[in-house]
């Protein structure tokens, strides 16, 4: 079965019809033409595919598109506004990345992990989870970006990366 949707994919509305079936991922990729998040595992295990939904983080492997009719997606390409987006010079500058496939799901899982640290949201490494300020050190970093894997192991300079931009 078939249905039309509108979606807000990286600031240009979309219409496209898709199977009941179909993940936002899937959407995004195969009808829109947005490589940027990335299909890893198509399980919801390795975070290539975070997008931001509405602001949240999400895993678009996940999540049905047809349930998400009129969100607002942000992918790791809509981040920028014509410069690279702070967390893309920070990741360059760290060589956070070595082969670079799990880069775009890692950035924007930053980005979403930054606004919830910054709203108070607390982590299961939280000192204080009522807190309303929470400091992120490289603990509270790591736990926070547990959903996102890398396979080449460039946690070493992810975490780092993270830091700098979540320190300014």
């Amino acid at each position: 079965m078939d249905l039309e949707i509108e979606l807000r994919v990286d600031g240009t509305e979309h219409r496209l019809t898709v199977d009941t079936r179909t993940t936002l991922l899937d959407a995004l990729r195969e009808q829109l033409g947005n490589t940027s998040p990335k299909k890893g595992c198509d399980h919801g295990q390795c975070g290539a595919c975070t997008l931001l939904l509405d602001g949240r983080r999400i895993l678009g492997c996940l999540a049905l598109a047809v349930a998400h009719q009129g969100a607002d997606i942000v992918t790791a390409a809509g981040l920028t506004d014509g410069e690279l987006h702070p967390l893309q010079r920070s990741f360059i500058a760290h060589d956070a990345f070595q082969c670079g496939y799990c880069t775009p799901g890692q950035i924007v899982s930053a980005a979403g992990m930054l606004q919830e640290a910054g709203a108070g949201w607390p982590s299961a490494v939280s000192k204080d989870p009522g807190a309303t300020d929470v400091v992120l050190d490289d603990e509270e970093i790591a736990e926070r970006m547990s959903g996102n894997l890398c396979r080449c192991a460039a946690y070493a300079n992810i975490v780092p990366a993270i830091a700098e931009v979540a320190h300014r």
